[in-house]
């Protein structure tokens, strides 16, 4: 994949260490606890892969494809007003990791890489990871300073939220 399109060089950095951050950004993390066990886990990958938890976001979704998958182009539509491109730069479907990260393209208004990771780990406890390394790019996220840093924090921890109840509502049918 062509690196040339995206706004930062450090293009997969987080494919092997999700929490990369290279100089110049700032991170981010955020951890949230799903449930437990591999339907949990299935239930989570799937909305994971399938924008299906960016949409029960209320957030808008145009993807090239139906599923995250490398090469895909995405544009995240904030407030009906913020457009947010980006190429997914890779994937993981395995038995206990599934997701994606995306790198930012022209006109997003930051400038770096976001993971969505599902992981089940030893014990079965199902983990939604989110993580970035980001600096601003447009002139309004360089404005909004630590409060644009902050809304990206509240934005992974509602994702969190809304994957944990899509888990727990698919659990109840």
């Amino acid at each position: 994949m062509s690196s040339e399109d995206f706004t930062y060089d450090a293009v997969g950095a987080t494919r092997e260490n999700v929490t990369a951050c290279p100089p110049g950004f700032h991170p981010l993390h955020v951890r949230t606890r799903l449930g437990e066990g591999e339907p949990v886990f299935r239930r989570a990958a799937e909305a994971v892969l399938t924008w299906e938890m960016h949409r029960a976001l209320g957030v808008g979704i145009d993807a090239t494809a139906p599923r995250a998958a490398e090469g895909v182009d995405v544009t995240v539509t904030l407030a009906g007003m913020i457009k947010a491109p980006c190429r997914i730069v890779w994937t993981a479907e395995e038995p206990r990791r599934a997701g994606w990260a995306y790198g930012t393209l022209t006109g997003h208004p930051e400038c770096g890489e976001e993971v969505f990771l599902v992981e089940r780990t030893g014990d079965g406890t199902v983990w939604l990871t989110i993580a970035a390394f980001s600096r601003p790019a447009k002139w309004y996220a360089k404005a909004g300073g630590p409060a644009t840093r902050g809304l990206q924090t509240a934005y992974a921890r509602r994702c969190g939220t809304v994957l944990r109840r899509l888990c727990a509502a698919h659990d109840a049918t």
